[in-house]
């Protein structure tokens, strides 16, 4: 397949803001490389999808500023594209700057001008074309002709909807259940979606008894462990096995030969009181600093028994009676909503971060953020995306200091205020450097950066507003903390703050 397609296609699903018409562009574009075996459809999968298939390539932003003058006409092909950004991932050593920058010219010098925009995109992360990976399955559903369901359920099993594609488009859904639970290969989380009030999370989920479990203001693991072999994976499916030890020894100390737990990890005092998040992240990060302390809330297999599509009461009584008290979530089950909130609320006097209120009947599944999984934060908080940083004035003259912020909407990213709040001395240290990073422009004063930078904002409302393109503002906005464990394909969208205006 040619990359025009691809190009051509995913300019086609930005220009549109209808759902299923998207899904039906990349379905008819899914559909044609069918055909042409199971790498090009991973790789074109992947690219619909707008990201590359290797992790890192050792291009950036800035080395992709200066490249030869487009192609009149179009000839690269998927396959030579995905081959160069191969060859780019294994260059290491002496010389390999010099033969990263000549690949790189060889491949753009090939490329028309939409083709090298897209190329630009692709490697920096900014394909604005509003398919993100949960359309991408349902246009593959459409293609193969099976169900949305039977896909999002295999991409959760392999971990990546890139290694279902072909399954998908031509095994059909028997194919697709192939795909099951491994041990040792790391599944894709199940995620919560939000809610003001312990009451509203409670109707939310379903109603009746549910389970109310403890947030904790920790990093997000996924530990497989079959026999004393173990593996540490990240939300986002990276390896940090060697960073995290004392889930290794954990892990090994449980009476099970096989066994797939989620949880998270975090620092805590003497008085077990959670230290700063910082600190968390920090030592999250390496392998030696401050303890970290793995706390579980979920098992997803134990001794050759798949537990993923048992209810979330089954799953919760096997993680019991496996896992001890000091490394589990503390919870409680109740359909009182008196109860919850005095639960929330004892919760928040230890410092946790607040709840996350649990349907007892539902499955644990990847994907879309349901209703079955419902977090609710005392102190209301959005991940939003940085547009730009102003350059601080006074005391801050020599840092960038107030922040732009963002919501995902549709295709883009629309702008809802800024604020200087909640920034220490480090802090503005940091994000100076940082956004110098991702400068795409600079007036003199507005910094302008690539949306890529996740950031924690509390704040004590939302207003109507005309001054900001959302028609929504904060009032009272704060940093909280970035969040580099976390994509801009993460933040909040537009929605979800305009659903706080009283």
């Amino acid at each position: 397949m040619l990359l025009a397609d691809v190009v051509a296609t995913s300019a086609a699903v930005g220009a549109t803001r209808s759902r299923s018409a998207k899904a039906a562009l990349l379905a008819d574009l899914l559909a044609r490389v069918a055909t042409d075996g199971p790498d090009d459809v991973m790789t074109v999968t992947s690219y619909l999808a707008g990201s590359l298939r290797q992790r890192r390539t050792g291009l950036g932003w800035r080395s992709l500023r200066d490249v030869p003058p487009p192609a009149s006409t179009s000839g690269l092909t998927v396959d030579e594209v995905h081959e160069t950004f191969e060859r780019l991932a294994s260059l290491a050593g002496a010389g390999s700057q010099l033969m990263r920058a000549e690949a790189t010219t060889d491949l753009f010098a090939r490329a028309t001008v939409e083709e090298q925009a897209w190329l630009r995109g692709i490697v920096t992360g900014e394909v604005r074309q509003g398919a993100l990976d949960s359309l991408v399955q349902e246009g593959l559903a459409i293609a193969g002709g099976v169900s949305s369901a039977a896909v999002r359920r295999a991409a959760m099993m392999a971990g990546s909807t890139v290694d279902v594609a072909a399954a998908a488009l031509t095994g059909g859904e028997e194919a697709l259940a192939t795909f099951g639970l491994e041990v040792g290969r790391p599944v894709l989380p199940m995620l919560a979606s939000t809610a003001p009030t312990i009451e509203a999370a409670m109707a939310k989920a379903g109603g009746g008894t549910v389970a109310v479990d403890t947030k904790l203001d920790g990093v997000r693991v996924q530990v497989h462990r079959r026999g004393d072999d173990v593996l540490v994976v990240t939300r986002s499916l990276d390896d940090v096995t060697s960073r995290h030890p004392e889930v290794v020894a954990v892990a090994r100390s449980l009476a099970c030969a096989d066994v797939v737990l989620d949880g998270e990890v975090l620092a805590l005092g003497a008085d077990g009181r959670p230290r700063p998040f910082q600190e968390t992240a920090s030592r999250a990060a390496s392998a030696t600093g401050v303890e970290l302390t793995p706390a579980f809330f979920d098992v997803l297999h134990l001794d050759g028994r798949d537990l993923t599509d048992e209810p979330t009461a089954t799953r919760l009584d096997v993680l019991e009676a496996l896992v001890p008290e000091r490394h589990r979530a503390t919870r409680v089950l109740t359909a009182d909503v008196a109860e919850a909130e005095a639960f929330a609320a004892g919760v928040l006097a230890l410092g946790h971060e607040g709840v996350v209120v649990k349907s007892l009947a539902a499955p644990y599944a990847a994907g879309r953020r349901g209703a079955t999984w419902v977090k609710v934060k005392p102190v209301h908080t959005l991940d939003l995306v940085v547009l730009a940083v102003e350059r601080g004035s006074g005391r801050r003259g020599e840092w960038l200091s107030n922040i732009h912020l963002g919501a995902r909407d549709g295709d883009g990213v629309v702008m809802l205020g800024k604020t200087f709040k909640g920034m220490t001395d480090e802090m503005l240290a940091w994000q100076t450097e940082r956004f110098r990073e991702l400068q795409t422009g600079d007036d003199g004063y507005v910094v302008t950066v690539r949306p890529q930078q996740v950031v924690e904002i509390a704040f004590d409302g939302v207003q109507r507003s005309t001054r900001y393109p959302g028609g929504v503002a904060l009032r009272f906005a704060r940093v909280v903390r970035y969040r580099d464990d976390k994509a801009a394909a993460d933040a909040d969208t537009i929605d979800t703050v305009r659903s706080y205006l009283p």
